[in-house]
């Protein structure tokens, strides 16, 4: 681990000018993922920004909806009440998250930024374009299990890790955006970018911008919502194939879907093709076999990433089945 100094930051503006002044200084809040890429020699800033005293804690809410500051620990999203009611998709996706020690810590904002577990961007000493670009991407030939079947490119196919987001997407949930030059809001699902020929550059946020807070607005299909994480072990593990479902269903016929995938993409992946199959169908053992059948169109798997085609149709299936009521 390289030396790096270390400060805290009490507003926006100043959280920006610190940043202006120090191209490579990085923020910190929980550093649950963040300590481990200093540890393994991944990232070397030169000042940690302690954003802890900003004013993006806690939870409130509103006759449209649910806003979460963006550093509000996950385990304090988790248990509240009205998460559990309303999105229990969240709810669910935040229990399998890590561990109880470390949704402790993490906060909302850091856990959708958080880095890839590719093993050759973990690993400082082989090549890898998203750590160091034009170093080339050792996953392409390589130990790729973990790695994805949506959205790669020919310079990456390291998979976003994270739960949280792909259950954000199916919520339709927005993000609060703030920085020295005032605030603007994005939808989760355009919060990620696909790697292209830059797999560095991992979201769309500008360098000196943070995120402030996660809203969420009230609905049929948010409340009628299921999360479903396949991985190697029960407890502090990553997806493998993780399944977000969301369903409006009246008089027994699905009025609105959303459905997005863990474990499968570059970035939390909405699958935009089950949605379709769903709408205006009774949601049965039937239809939602059909639906998952469509989950996997336009993968692109490699030896080591075969195996996630059928676990996700699985998955997906049986995540519409839960949010129906069928299982």
């Amino acid at each position: 681990m390289l030396p790096f100094a270390y400060t805290t930051v009490s507003g926006t503006t100043n959280a920006a000018a610190l940043l202006a002044q120090a191209p490579e200084a990085m923020f910190i809040a929980g550093g649950t993922d963040m300590l481990q890429l200093l540890q393994e020699s991944v990232i070397a800033p030169s000042v940690l920004i302690d954003i802890n005293g900003l004013p993006f804690h806690g939870i409130t809410e509103s006759d449209e909806g649910v806003r979460i500051g963006a550093l509000t620990r996950l385990a304090d999203i988790m248990a509240n009440e009205t998460i559990k009611r309303q999105f229990p998709v969240l709810g669910r996706a935040l229990q399998e998250t890590a561990s109880p020690q470390v949704r402790n810590m993490a906060t909302a904002g850091g856990n959708l930024l958080q880095r890839t577990r590719c093993l050759y961007f973990r690993d400082a000493t082989v090549p890898c374009n998203k750590r160091e670009p034009g170093a080339g991407c050792s996953a392409q030939d390589g130990q790729n299990r973990m790695n994805a079947i949506f959205g790669g490119s020919p310079d990456c196919i390291a998979a976003y890790p994270g739960d949280m987001a792909n259950a954000l997407i199916v919520l339709d949930a927005e993000l609060e955006i703030r920085s020295g030059n005032g605030e603007r809001r994005i939808k989760v699902e355009d919060l990620h970018r696909e790697p292209g020929n830059t797999p560095h550059i991992e979201t769309c946020l500008r360098p000196e911008e943070i995120i402030a807070a996660i809203r969420l607005p009230f609905s049929a299909h948010a409340r009628n919502s299921h999360y479903l994480k396949l991985r190697d072990r029960a407890s502090f593990e990553w997806a493998l194939v993780s399944a977000a479902v969301a369903v409006e269903i009246t008089d027994g016929t699905v009025r609105a879907a959303r459905v997005a995938a863990g474990g499968v993409g570059t970035r939390p992946w909405r699958l935009p093709d089950v949605e379709r199959m769903l709408l205006d169908r009774p949601l049965n053992e039937a239809v939602a076999l059909t639906a998952a059948e469509a989950s996997i169109r336009g993968a692109d798997a490699r030896p080591g990433t075969q195996f996630k085609l059928p676990l996700l149709r699985h998955a997906i299936e049986r995540a519409l089945l839960m949010a129906g009521g069928l299982q």
